[in-house]
Order: structure tokens, then C-alpha cells, then sequence
């Protein structure tokens, strides 16, 4: 039965991997940022858990005064009991001293504990802080990368539109236009001069003939 849960397991992970691999493929900035929302999430799981072991140190720290307050406390107490002698006192005070004493030395190694762990978990909290801070400048540069791909991509459709079953991109549609304009400003220009030269010619015909009459 293990083994068959086992295989099972093994399965559905396969076919998990070869989805996220196809997701990657296909968006692989969204799987991206899906990615970072989760380290960001770990991160902040983290300065939680640093914010807790902060406490408890304050807390065990406050402790272990306080026991050694007590502790010294009963020591003073079981010299006065000793010097008036007072030896069921003497021996109750004694015993507290022992008791406090015990207990401070728990909580000095429980506090030498806790600041090992929080040195630990803060050197770990930075590096994650650091990582996460890659990975999203990371991101800045591949998403820079793929808006600079995608741009690149539009407009190699509109300058060889050609290419993707579109004989007349925009560009080349008032490329076109331009272009018959300036044909028919010219058009218009040299039958403009045409028509004023023959008007000019005329004028000069008329000229020689009233001329040659005289």
C-alpha cells in the first residue's frame, strides 16, 4: 500500500512539474512573481519569528536578573540567619538561595541559547532579504528584457508587414499617400508652367502678327 502511495505521490508530482514547466514557458515572468509573492511571504514569516525571539530574549533577560536579584537576596538573608543563629531559618533561606542559584543558571543558558539562535536567524534573515532583492531587480531586468523583445516584435510587424500576410502595413499605407500627393502637387505645378507658357507663346504670336501687319 506504501508503495502504491508512494507511485501515486511520484505521479502527481511529475505531472505538477510538467505543468509549471509549460506555465514557465509560456509566461515565465508571471511564474516569476508568482515566486517572488512566495519568497516575499517567507520573508516576512521570518522578521516574524525574529520579532518573537526578541521578546523571549528580553524576556528570559528579565528572568535571569530577577533570579539572580533573589539569589543574592537569600544569601544576605542566610548570613544574618546563620550569624543569629537561627538554623531552621538558616536552613529555609539556604535552600531558596540553592533554588534561585539553580534557576539562574538555567536561564543563563537558556538566554546564551536564545542569542546564539537569534544571531543565527538574523544572519539568515538578512541573507533572504538580500536574495529576495536580487531576484527582483532580477525581474526588473527580465521584464526590461522582454518589453524591449516585445517592442522589437511590434514593430518589426509594422516594418516588414509583408512578412505576416499583410502586403501594406500602416507606414506603408501613408508612405503611399506621400507619395501620391507629391505626384499630384507636381502634376499640378507643371500644368500650371505649361499653361502659362502657352499663354505666353500665344501673346508673343499675336504680338509679331499685329507687328508684320504694320
Amino acid at each position: 500500500m506504501t508503495h502504491l502511495f508512494t507511485r501515486i505521490k511520484n505521479v502527481i508530482m511529475a505531472d505538477l512539474h510538467e505543468m509549471l514547466d509549460k506555465k514557465e514557458q509560456q509566461n515565465p515572468i508571471a511564474l516569476l512573481n508568482e515566486y517572488l509573492r512566495q519568497c516575499e511571504r517567507e520573508v516576512e514569516k521570518t522578521r516574524h519569528l525574529l520579532e518573537r525571539h526578541y521578546l523571549l530574549k528580553e524576556e528570559l533577560t528579565r528572568e535571569y536578573h530577577h533570579a539572580k536579584e533573589l539569589a543574592e537576596k537569600r544569601k544576605n538573608q542566610a548570613q544574618i540567619a546563620s550569624q543569629a543563629g537561627e538554623s531552621e531559618l538558616y536552613q529555609f533561606v539556604a535552600h531558596e538561595q540553592a533554588k534561585y542559584e539553580e534557576r539562574a543558571l538555567h536561564l543563563k543558558e537558556s538566554l546564551q541559547q536564545t542569542i546564539h539562535q537569534l544571531e543565527e536567524l538574523e544572519r539568515k534573515y538578512e541573507e533572504m532579504k538580500h536574495k529576495l532583492k536580487d531576484m527582483q531587480i532580477r525581474r526588473m531586468e527580465l521584464m526590461g528584457r522582454e518589453n524591449a523583445a516585445r517592442a522589437h516584435h511590434r514593430m518589426n510587424r509594422v516594418l516588414e508587414a509583408e512578412h505576416y500576410g499583410k502586403p501594406y502595413s500602416r507606414f506603408i499605407e501613408i508612405e503611399q499617400y506621400l507619395e501620391r500627393l507629391e505626384q499630384k502637387v507636381k502634376a499640378d505645378y507643371y500644368s500650371s508652367t505649361i499653361d502659362a507658357r502657352i499663354a505666353q507663346l500665344e501673346r508673343e504670336l499675336k504680338k509679331q502678327g499685329t507687328d508684320s501687319n504694320l
